[in-house]
């Protein structure tokens, strides 16, 4: 598409090639998901075959650093497999004599390991020869887990560590109302030449705590002095698309500070940077490298970026993925195609035959889009070689057809041929709303409803909602069921099989500790339990999600119903102004104001440029940050 002004009044050059020294290239990708459906045998590998990818991409285009935002591992606890492979693949790529052009400026001690005393960032230890180094934030996939001597930990804690990534947006939540808690968001701060970059990072939260943080004024940006000068970028691993009042972050809730927002979470790809209505930062959502699911999103065409920024100018070039395994999908309507195509659908053999040839018709089209991005790229038929075996969905609406075949045998018949034989077609019927029923896009299922399928139940029915169901039934005399069934979901989505008996442990110690100050008689004790029990609960839904403790001045919650409404996500930018903290390296001063930034995409380059809005700085020469020191100029 072609590029223009904000304002339509032409189009703007890109940024200068002329200046390599002061432009700094970053490999943008995100929810790898390493490790997803490792141990099926056709596809096991695809996850890590496309990471390799995105690291030979990096090589290739000599990027100065690599850039994720969230979910580099499927699984909270990889396996032993998954660690070894992602490990030697970092230090296979990222590892080297590469000099490194880059220079921090930002304390390399901030975010390390408690105890130890290399850095935070590797290429900043005197042990380590990196060639490309990677910052990453983590997901809801890979998030920290646990409480033990080093509290919550992840997969990333353990690249970070073995010195092959750089870990960011680490957020240690307490329940506290001080206004000075909350999130806060400390950046990475780096220069190439005369360009400045403050990259922040912000891990998965729970969506209702994260809502809870926004709205009470609790997000708190730390700036540079010379804020004006910096070119930042967010990086955030959210829900966007709303699936609920509580569950997602509006796209203009961040600062205007914020040049451009890296969004991780959502699986489609919209890569080519969007603006914001009312706001003068751009979002670019790269989408997931391998699909976990065969959904409509999944099947856009996959992406990662080369974003090149130079002074306050940004330009991104999509760059496809060759080792995405193909994916099609399409969906039927059974009554529609008696109509149209004359199908029989009260006979079995006439619909099967019907579905059959909708099947042959995707892989064959899997097989046309295969060579088509093949040729896209200057790719030979010979030297593409055969096609990986495709996945194919057909959704078959059977709204009014009483008898169907069974979709697992069918699938079977395609086996050699598709790289998913037990799940190629999905009946599904039309749903039924009652009048004035609101339905959230995901609607919580119950196991013991009668009018769902078994086939769905196992799909859809949520952990949370076993479990709410039986304590429900069940009553805790002690323990709270929230926590429990926060507990029971991390044991079983997390794989943490500590989870309940921390839970547990937890909970008595401050039982134990509360009645020690409490003269309390054995007639009155299952009084006291139950008193103890509600103010556990209660105490546990401030620290856990995001229930509003009172705060003074406007930003006060009015109540509970008010904090759980859709109006109360319209949050305000101001959120997001600094606060300085306890950091000398940045200023308590309001936000600059907003600044002009403009989008450019190019049909014939597939690049997408934003125009620069003040005059670069002399250039100084590239070069390693001191270590356990600031570079930047500190003021009181």
């Amino acid at each position: 598409m072609s590029a223009v002004n904000q304002d339509g009044s032409g189009a703007l050059p890109p940024i200068s090639d002329e200046l390599p020294e002061d432009t700094i290239k970053i490999m943008l990708a995100t929810d790898n998901h390493i490790g997803y459906n490792e141990r099926d045998p056709i596809r096991g590998q695809d996850a890590i075959n496309t990471f390799k990818e995105v690291l030979e991409l990096a090589r290739k285009h000599d990027v100065d650093f690599i850039l994720l935002a969230g979910d580099l591992f499927h699984e909270n606890r990889p396996s032993r497999d998954c660690l070894y492979r992602t490990i030697a693949l970092l230090r296979e790529y990222t590892l080297g004599d590469k000099p490194i052009q880059i220079e921090l400026l930002s304390n390399p001690d901030e975010g390390k390991a408690d105890g130890f005393s290399f850095p935070a960032i590797n290429y900043e230890d005197s042990n380590l020869n990196v060639g490309i180094p990677v910052f990453s934030i983590h997901g809801n996939h890979d998030d920290p887990q646990g409480a033990g001597p080093d509290g919550a930990l992840c997969a990333l804690d353990v690249l970070s560590v073995a010195g092959v990534i750089n870990y960011i947006g680490k957020s240690d939540l307490s329940a506290s109302d001080d206004p000075n808690a909350g999130i806060q968001i400390k950046p990475v701060l780096l220069r190439k030449g005369a360009t400045q970059l403050a990259l922040y990072g912000v891990g998965n939260v729970k969506d209702q705590r994260m809502h809870f943080e926004l709205r009470s004024n609790r997000v708190k940006m730390f700036m540079p002095k010379d804020k004006d000068d910096w070119f930042n970028i967010l990086l955030v691993h959210q829900n966007r698309v709303k699936r609920g009042p509580l569950e997602a972050v509006p796209e203009g809730m961040f600062d205007d500070s914020i040049n451009l927002v890296v969004w991780g979470h959502e699986h489609d790809c919209r890569i080519v940077p969007e603006p914001v209505a009312g706001k003068e930062y751009f979002i670019t959502q790269p989408g997931s490298s391998v699909a976990t699911s065969l959904a409509d999103g999944e099947a856009i065409p996959k992406h990662v970026a080369l974003l090149e920024i130079q002074h306050n100018t940004f330009q991104l070039t999509p760059i496809p993925l060759r080792t995405v395994r193909p994916f099609v999908l399409d969906e039927v309507h059974l009554s529609e195609a008696a109509e149209t195509d004359g199908i029989d659908v009260t006979n079995q053999v006439s619909v099967m035959k019907f579905l059959r040839e909708r099947v042959n018709a995707l892989i064959e089209q899997a097989r046309e889009e295969w060579h088509e991005r093949n040729e896209a790229v200057g790719i030979s038929p010979a030297e593409a070689g055969e096609m990986m075996l495709p996945l194919v969905r057909l959704k078959v609406e059977t709204t009014g057809v009483s008898v169907m075949s069974n979709p697992v045998r069918f699938s079977q018949e395609f086996i050699g041929r598709v790289a998913n034989p037990r799940d190629v077609l999905v009946f599904h019927r039309a749903k039924t709303m009652s009048k004035g029923k609101v339905v959230a896009d995901e609607p919580e299922l119950s196991i013991d409803d009668p009018t769902i399928p078994v086939a769905e139940k196992l799909q859809k029915v949520r952990v949370q909602n076993l479990v709410r169901e039986y304590l429900a039934a069940q009553e805790l005399q002690l323990l709270g069921e929230l926590g429990m069934s926060d507990a029971i979901q991390t044991f079983v989505e997390k794989d943490e099989n500590r989870s309940i008996s921390e839970f547990v442990n937890s909970s008595l110690k401050a039982y134990e500790k509360k009645l020690s100050g409490r003269e309390v008689h054995e007639a009155n004790l299952d009084d006291a339990l139950y008193e103890l029990k509600g103010e556990h609960e209660k105490e546990y839904q401030e620290s856990q999600l995001g229930i509003a403790p009172k705060i003074k001045g406007k930003t006060r919650a009015k109540d509970d119903d008010d904090a759980r409404s859709v109006d109360s996500m319209e949050v305000d930018s101001e959120m997001l102004d600094g606060t300085g903290g306890d950091h000398e390296a940045f200023s308590e001063d309001e936000p600059p104001p907003p600044k002009k930034t403009t989008t450019r995409a190019k049909a014939s380059t597939s690049k997408t440029t934003a125009k620069p809005t003040a005059k670069p700085k002399a250039k100084p020469p590239a070069k390693r940050g001191a270590k356990g020191k600031q570079l930047i100029e500190l003021s009181d």
